[in-house]
This record gives C-alpha cells, structure tokens and sequence, in this order.
C-alpha cells in the first residue's frame, strides 16, 4: 500500500503534535519550535538529496517533475507560469497541506511542518537551486508564489 505524502504528513504532524506539546511544557514554546524546525529542515535536505540520486544529474524538468508526488490526492493546485533550464516558477493556489494543519489544530505551526520544508528540500535536492517565496496559504495569503532558480 502507498501512502500519498498528504497522508504521510499528516501521520507526521499528528505525531509532532504530540512531541510539540510535551517539549513546550518541559522547555518551552519557542526552545520547543526551534527543535522542531532543525529537524524537519534536516528531513527536508535529505529527502531533497535522495529524490535527485533518482536523475542522471539534478535539472530543473526533474525537479519540476518530481512535484507530481505532492499533488497526489488534490493536495495541490499550482498554475506554472514558467519553466525552463534554470526557472521553475509556480502558484499555488490550493494547499490541502495546510487545511489538514488547521484541522488538526496545528495551524500555528503549519509553516513549521509544511512550508518550512520547500527551501531545504531543493538545497539538499542540488546546493545551486535555490527559492524565493514572499507568501503561503498556511500564513493567510491567497496564494503560495514559489520561484526556484538553478545557477549554471
């Protein structure tokens, strides 16, 4: 059985939930949601690093190509305004990852669990991309504006 990274993030946060509230009351709010940033950035630069050993060289068409894995289940609506050899950029204009955090009462640290991860995950995916986003959903916006760029 495959479970969709919807799902997958979910059974996550429902757990960081958990380990989130028991660190907080033991060492705080904000000690508690340093910790859980360096680990989900951790997470992030590796699950970047192990999606690029799937491409004969990290490119932009892999890297675009690979989001498909994060749509699955209309997790994500995103209109691709550009797409080329060092340009990936996109909105998004629905994000079930950041519904499902509100549902679970964890709307506050959404951005911890979720958007957190997106500039991490391309710099483990290649060190030359980078992301520049001025605004999320989960942080009350309309839209996500996401614009990757690769260096030569």
């Amino acid at each position: 059985m495959t479970v969709s990274i919807l799902e997958q993030r979910r059974i996550e946060a429902a757990f960081a939930k958990g380990l989130y509230e028991e660190m907080s009351a033991e060492i705080g709010e904000e000690k508690a949601t340093e910790i859980l940033t360096r680990a989900v950035v951790k997470l992030a630069r590796q699950a970047g690093a192990t999606i690029a050993k799937e491409a004969p060289e990290p490119s932009i068409a892999h890297f675009a190509a690979s989001m498909e894995r994060w749509k699955l289940d209309d997790a994500l609506r995103i209109d691709v305004l550009r797409e080329d050899e060092t340009h990936f950029d996109f909105n998004v204009t629905r994000c079930r990852y950041a519904e499902s955090y509100r549902e679970m009462g964890l709307g506050k640290l959404g951005a911890v669990l979720s958007c957190n991860r997106d500039g991490a995950f391309c710099e483990g995916y290649d060190p030359r991309m980078k992301l520049e986003r001025t605004q999320t959903i989960m942080s009350g916006a309309t839209h996500c504006n996401f614009r990757y760029t690769r260096e030569a």
